[in-house]
């Protein structure tokens, strides 16, 4: 798989999202469906590159998100200290 590295990344990253993050569930499926493809793709079977594609997107999307949700939980704890 041409995105192998890239994926084995993400879905670390995926599996390390907090648990009391509100992506966390949105995380949870996408890690899934990118491990379904792998089996797939490891047992032999296509796997559309197309999905493939979206899921790892949709993971980074992800991520983005996160990071904002934690830098905004930084700001507002900053806030309240000051």
């Amino acid at each position: 798989m041409k995105n192998a590295r890239v994926t084995s990344l993400l879905l670390d990253r995926l599996e390390h999202i907090p648990a009391d993050s509100v992506w966390a569930h949105h995380a949870s499926g996408v890690r899934g469906s990118l491990l379904n493809m792998i089996e797939q793709m490891e047992d032999g079977q296509q796997v559309e590159s197309t999905n493939m594609n979206r899921l790892i997107s949709y993971g980074f999307r992800i991520l983005e998100e996160v990071a904002r949700e934690k830098l905004s939980g930084r700001r507002k704890r900053a806030d309240t200290t000051q």
